[in-house]
């Protein structure tokens, strides 16, 4: 998945690649389950969810949302808030009325849309820094040196699970009944209800999170390479090579594949055979993974600005500079372009002109990724809450 700041120095090589792959969980669809868990509202919109990290376009783009736009997003104000016992840097999937979202504290939490009211919680035994999916009434997720569990929508009951023993940060990509899931050293896929399908080594750490168009699977790794692989058999397809490690994870639109290298580069890639369309350097490495919309391609950069380029080109259209590096996700819906920082804000810019229109100050750093959901933010910050905002005297 991602937020704005300094890295502070690590005292291990486990504890900094669990930072950078929080930076780029940070560094989540239409799919709805046939019966709405608890928390499901008659307003809500079966196209306006986002049931995963990427939303089910793997583009982080809501097209359905049309209660926030420019002129009244500056009247957003806090709808509630959810203290869990640890950091969230996971980023919400919400769907049927009930967000669903991940702490440090070894917790998946099931929350009331509307209230922010717990439903349930699911303690897998180690932290969460990935973000969930939704597909079919099950709630799929990975646990930081873990695995994979599948959850009932509803109850948080188990379904069924698979250890690796790995390191995990990547999200699940749920598409046409299967489940897709970077861990420590490849990809695998399953199954939604458990067996597992095929697997793909990789030469180092997949902390990208896949995502899945025409029957191709598309992630990152740590070895530097943009990989396409075969959805049905995981065979390779191509792999392109960057100049250095891959958190971001990509996003596709129109036949290409946008994604950030740690090279400090946006790429351009024609999905079908790899070749670069073009790439765009930052100041600094790029852990946030893009948004794409209306042909931009939206994304954060270390040095602490959100870049809006011309999708079919690379051209800068307009950057904005915040007080921490940026590894937050982008997220897009009606002409706004939503992030975090690692400066403890929150952002809404104009998605046209990258204005200013409105801000929030958290507790602590921003990693997490929001989520737009018929007229509301969701988002996680490092100071242990789980966030929703909306406009001043809505009711939902």
């Amino acid at each position: 998945m991602t937020n704005n700041a300094e890295l502070q120095p690590w005292t291990s090589i486990t504890t900094c690649l669990s930072c950078m792959a929080i930076m780029l969980l940070a560094a989540s669809g239409f799919a709805q389950s046939p019966n709405s868990p608890p928390g499901d509202s008659p307003t809500a919109s079966v196209r306006n969810a986002w049931s995963e990290f990427h939303r089910a376009d793997m583009s982080r783009f809501n097209r359905y949302e049309k209660v926030l736009n420019i002129k009244n997003v500056g009247r957003l104000a806090l709808k509630w808030s959810y203290s869990t016992g640890g950091g969230v840097d996971s980023s919400p999937a919400v769907v049927d009325g009930v967000v669903y979202v991940g702490s440090f504290d070894n917790n998946l939490y099931a929350l009331n849309a509307y209230t922010g009211t717990e439903l349930w919680s699911f303690n897998g035994g180690d932290r969460l820094v990935s973000s969930p999916a939704v597909a079919n009434g099950a709630v799929f997720v990975e646990f930081y040196n873990i695995g994979v569990y599948a959850l009932d929508a509803h109850s948080g009951g188990k379904l069924w699970n698979d250890f690796y023993g790995y390191t995990v940060f990547s999200s699940p990509a749920v598409v046409n009944g299967e489940v897709f899931l970077g861990e420590d050293f490849g990809i695998i896929a399953y199954a939604t209800a458990g067996t597992r399908l095929w697997q793909y080594a990789t030469n180092n750490l997949v902390l990208s999170s896949p995502a899945v168009a025409n029957g191709v699977v598309y992630f990152g790794a740590y070895d530097g390479n943009l990989y396409a692989l075969d959805a049905s058999t995981g065979g390779k397809l191509w792999i392109y090579p960057t100049g250095g490690p891959i958190n971001s994870s990509p996003a596709i639109m129109n036949g290409a594949v946008y994604f950030g290298s740690n090279d400090g580069k946006v790429y351009a890639l024609n999905a079908s055979t790899g070749a670069e369309l073009w790439s765009y350097p930052t100041g600094q490495d790029v852990f946030s993974s893009p948004a794409v919309a209306n042909s931009v391609v939206y994304v954060g950069a270390r040095d602490g600005k959100v870049y809006a380029l011309d999708a079919n080109t690379g051209a800068k259209l307009w950057s904005y500079a915040t007080g921490g590096s940026v590894y937050s996700s982008p997220a897009v819906a009606n002409g706004v372009v939503y992030f975090g920082s690692d400066d403890n804000n929150v952002y809404a810019l104009d998605a046209n002109t990258g204005l200013k229109l409105w801000s929030y100050a958290t507790g602590k750093s921003v990693f997490s990724s929001p989520t737009i959901v018929n007229g509301i933010i969701y988002i996680g910050s490092e100071d242990g809450k789980v966030y929703a905002f909306s406009l001043k005297h809505s009711v939902n």
